[in-house]
């Protein structure tokens, strides 16, 4: 079994788990029998619930029920689910239990435990389809391939917006695509037109040709460069799922990540992201809420315009988002085009010094917060950049595959502030690189504390 999904199933069980001595507790308490209770048999029943639940869970947990199928599957997932709890939970109250004890008190948590479940999915279930709604968690996707399982994958991606998936059209090699009733955009030479027109951030590959290794290699090299991500749709899923570790799917189609890097799997994206929302939150209430109001004061007593500068950025697979700073320049209209030079004239007073302690991208932990950004993570570049670079670098688009970061491994080793000559990029990008193909969370920690204590973090900054 996949270890993300292993994983997932892991967390799936904590939040039933939480759910469920939630519900035993506010049953208790609202018992009159509550404090005649000695606190071993309590234990005993809080235990016996748990036993229930693991065993219902392992009986029945091929699907989740918090983030893929339709609403009415999942609800019908955990109905199955609870009946095979309530059942075990009966049958263990005869091992379990040594007094007798009202199959009426069981009942009721059981049936708080179901409602808590059930709000639970429905909020979750809403909190989804209003981000997808938004654009948010959204891929854009190009299928390869007109065959039957290219035709299927289409039509499953567009029946089933939970998925978090826009078909935006086909591509295929033949020659009489036009003549086709899909939604035939082009050719795969038209692959990075495509992409860049149309905002594609995924590529679904459905020709099995394209799975031989010189294929593979001269696809991902395109796909690299252009900064989508690959995924093969094997023909034949039955053989590929006994051979290929590490498979992804997309409703019941199984899939490879031939592009593979850690942060793709959920967990430890998951995992990244409470990390993200606790120390943003932390820096937010401990530090920025005081400081604020200062640095406010003084930037606005230093210079005319606004206290924060905003500024359009490349953010995860591509997408733009406006990046926050404190202003350390005087307006001027090169902001979005020219680069801040050592001894930039439109650099303030106070911008010299937010500049040089790095203070300037404090505002960036709002954009952490909300989800654009991460704490740690290449750091993004504006839309200049984006198109300059890519045309220059060959993996400058891929590093757009994660998050971007308040701070990063490039920054860490030297390479921040400007870069005026090719190289300094070149270095930026590999050391990029590095950290996507090889992260952890530990590396992760490690950036944070180098940036607070190294004095070399420093030494470009201005």
């Amino acid at each position: 079994m996949d270890t993300d999904e292993v994983g997932m199933k892991f967390v799936y069980a904590i939040v039933d788990l939480i759910l469920l001595n939630a519900a035993i507790a506010i049953v208790y308490s609202m018992s009159p029998v509550f404090a005649e209770i000695s606190l071993p048999d309590r234990n005993l029943i809080y235990l016996h619930g748990n036993i229930s639940e693991l065993i219902a869970y392992t009986l029945y947990s091929k699907r989740n029920y918090y983030f893929r199928d339709r609403y009415t599957y999942r609800v019908k997932a955990l109905n199955y689910r609870m009946a095979i709890f309530v059942i075990t939970l009966f049958i263990l109250a005869q091992i379990f239990l040594h007094k007798p004890i009202s199959y009426l008190f069981l009942l009721k948590y059981s049936a708080l435990f179901y409602v808590l479940k059930l709000l639970v999915l429905y909020l979750l279930y809403r909190f989804f389809r209003y981000r997808r709604k938004k654009g948010y968690s959204i891929h854009r996707v190009l299928i390869f391939g007109l065959n039957k399982t290219g035709v299927i994958l289409g039509d499953l991606i567009k029946n089933n917006p939970e998925l978090g998936l826009q078909l935006v059209g086909f591509i295929t090699e033949e020659h009489d695509y036009k003549k086709c009733e899909k939604k035939v955009l082009g050719k795969y030479e038209d692959l990075a037109r495509l992409t860049d027109e149309l905002n594609i951030d995924m590529l679904y590959v459905t020709i099995p040709k394209y799975y031989e290794t010189n294929l593979t290699r001269e696809l991902l090299a395109v796909c690299n460069k252009i900064g989508i991500r690959v995924r093969y749709v094997p023909v034949n899923q039955s053989w590929f799922k006994a051979r290929v570790k590490n498979t992804e799917y997309v409703g019941s189609f199984m899939m490879y990540n031939p592009q593979e890097i850690p942060l793709d799997r959920l967990t430890y994206r998951l995992a990244k992201r409470a990390f993200d929302i606790i120390f943003s939150l932390s820096i937010i209430i401990l530090l920025f809420s005081w400081l604020f109001p200062i640095l406010a004061l003084i930037i606005k007593l230093d210079s005319k315009g606004p206290v924060f500068f905003l500024q359009r950025r490349t953010g995860i697979n591509n997408k733009t988002f406006y990046c926050v700073k404190f202003r350390t320049m005087r307006t001027n209209q090169d902001a979005d085009t020219r680069q801040a030079t050592k001894d930039d004239d439109r650099i303030t007073p106070i911008g010299k010094f937010l500049r040089k302690t790095n203070m300037d991208e404090l505002p960036q932990f709002l954009n952490v917060l909300i989800g654009d950004m991460s704490v740690v993570g290449p750091r993004p570049h504006m839309l200049k950049h984006t198109k300059q670079y890519s045309a220059l670098i060959e993996h400058y688009k891929a590093r757009h595959f994660v998050k971007p970061g308040i701070t990063g491994w490039a920054q860490i080793n030297g390479y921040r502030g400007l870069t005026d000559e090719l190289w300094k990029m070149e270095k930026r990008v590999q050391f990029d690189m590095e950290y996507l193909e090889g992260w952890t969370f530990i590396w992760d920690i490690r950036i944070i504390l180098l940036t607070i204590f190294s004095k070399g973090v420093y030494k470009n900054a201005g």
